[in-house]
């Protein structure tokens, strides 16, 4: 499940790069022609030289540039917002609830999925924690950091995209920037700014989650026997790779529904490893006394998430659908 989640965040990523680079184009030239799917591949092709780079370790560098990005591009998204808010051509708010009860509900599980992708980044400080001792004290100071980080960003700037935009607010809050006319509703340069420095945030994360398939698959590749950098390495890995980002951008350009997407990688990976595995090996673990408050909190915690874990995936696999009625392959969103 961690490697179907990695990977799934890498086409997410490479979606996402996609979308970037085409509002960065219709902002300099509104009329413009070319096709999100276009975009998608200039996004694979760049993450297919990043790919290359060998290790964990080697990206420790881009790691640092990529949490000072997201601070900035998070304080930039926040004031845009305000700003557009706040302006003479702010759009009509409409903060009700969309759709049917139906739709409504299944809504609820969607979002759900959506959130719970959002907030498990800190799956990979939990990974990486537990490669040497002390397991707890390095995992609890990661976590504090990664939840800090993810507070102060993914919250101001979705409090701040809702206020401005209400229930018309994207996926991508940065599409909402827009006006009807094609015009951009923020200076152009800042807006040139801000996606440049998401594109860059975007590349450094999906790099760091398409390291752990990479490492499955040079296990079975490698000949340990032989120099890393020698061309009994070098070759296969290369391939690898290649073919990996070459998967992910043909999905990421056949269903480009980030928001979809999120969903389902929420509800079919993420809560079931952030929530469900963790109360299940405690309890496996420690064999807490069935008349202890823990024990039951575990199973509370385990029944419930699985049962939205279930309704998650029907709820986002629905969407997908929904959406595919609308939109067919390689669509130019």
């Amino acid at each position: 499940m961690q490697l179907i989640l990695c990977l799934a965040s890498v086409v997410g990523g490479i979606l996402l790069a996609g979308i970037t680079l085409k509002a960065m184009y219709l902002a300099e030239k509104p009329h413009g022609t070319m096709k999100l799917y276009e975009f998608i591949v200039f996004g694979g092709l760049f993450m297919l030289i990043l790919a290359q780079i060998p290790s964990f370790h080697s990206l420790r560098h881009l790691n640092l540039v990529s949490l000072i990005l997201c601070l900035v591009y998070s304080a930039c998204t926040t004031a845009s917002s305000i700003y557009i808010g706040h302006s003479s051509r702010a759009p009509q708010r409409d903060y009700s609830i969309p759709g049917s009860g139906k739709d409504q509900l299944f809504g609820i599980f969607t979002a759900i999925s959506i959130i719970g992708t959002t907030y498990g980044s800190g799956i990979i400080p939990e990974i990486q924690a537990t490669v040497a001792p002390p397991v707890k004290g390095k995992m609890f100071k990661g976590l504090c950091l990664c939840y800090v980080v993810v507070i102060s960003t993914f919250f101001s700037v979705a409090i701040a995209g809702y206020w401005a935009f209400g229930n018309q607010a994207q996926s991508n809050i940065l599409s909402n920037f827009f006006a009807s006319d094609g015009s951009v509703l923020v200076p152009k340069s800042l807006y040139m700014m801000i996606n440049f420095f998401c594109i860059v945030q975007i590349f450094a994360v999906s790099v760091v989650y398409l390291q752990p398939n990479n490492e499955v698959l040079e296990q079975l590749l490698a000949d340990p026997k032989k120099h890393q950098y020698s061309p009994r390495n070098v070759i296969p890995r290369i391939i690898s790779r290649s073919l990996v980002v070459a998967f992910s951008t043909l999905i990421a350009a056949m269903i480009p529904f980030f928001g979809d997407l999120t969903a389902l990688i929420g509800a079919f990976a993420i809560l079931p490893m952030d929530f469900i595995i963790p109360a299940v090996m405690y309890n496996i673990t420690f064999r807490p006394s069935e008349r202890k408050a823990i024990y039951w909190v575990n199973m509370v915690i385990i029944i419930v998430f699985s049962g939205l874990t279930v309704l998650g995936c029907i709820s986002s696999v629905r969407q997908i659908s929904l959406d595919a009625k609308s939109y067919k392959l390689f669509a130019n969103l």
